[in-house]
């Protein structure tokens, strides 16, 4: 399997870009049986799953990983690729996303990796609305539940 190495804002719109073009969504099993919560759907209509054990926060920064699956599926050398899975940080003041690293999967599941990014100095960039960093960037950085009112 080879590595490939984007730039920064490549990197980012890459992952705009795959979202843009699926369509629809249906939930595929998680890595490590790790349970995936679904937090909205694209402009498209493709909802986004989010691995909720993989949320951190820190210094304003939220970093976590989502799922999708791309319909149609991505045409590549390795062959067709069917879903990905993304890990990128959340900039909640600026509504900015720095992708990490991402997997391309030959399967909706997520079993068969196709391909595999990692951004070595991921660079923050802008969120494109109804894309899949909107739709994270949304759910992650909303304001916690207001706690009811005592009497």
């Amino acid at each position: 399997m080879r590595l490939l190495r984007l730039p920064p804002r490549l990197a980012a719109l890459t992952a705009v870009i795959t979202v843009a073009f699926t369509a629809a969504f249906t939930a595929a099993r998680p890595l490590s049986g790790q349970a995936l919560q679904a937090i909205g759907t694209t402009s498209v209509g493709t909802p986004v799953m989010l691995e909720p054990k993989s949320v951190s926060r820190a210094n304003g920064i939220v970093t976590a990983t989502v799922r999708v699956r791309l319909v149609p599926p991505l045409k590549a050398a390795e062959g067709e690729l069917k879903s990905s899975r993304t890990i990128a940080m959340y900039d909640c003041a600026k509504r900015t996303v720095a992708t990490k690293e991402s997997w391309y999967y030959l399967d909706e599941a997520g079993t068969r990796q196709g391909m595999h990014k990692v951004v070595k100095l991921p660079g923050f960039g802008p969120v494109f609305k109804g894309s899949l960093a909107d739709v994270a960037m949304t759910y992650l950085c909303a304001p916690p539940p207001a706690a009811p009112a005592r009497k």
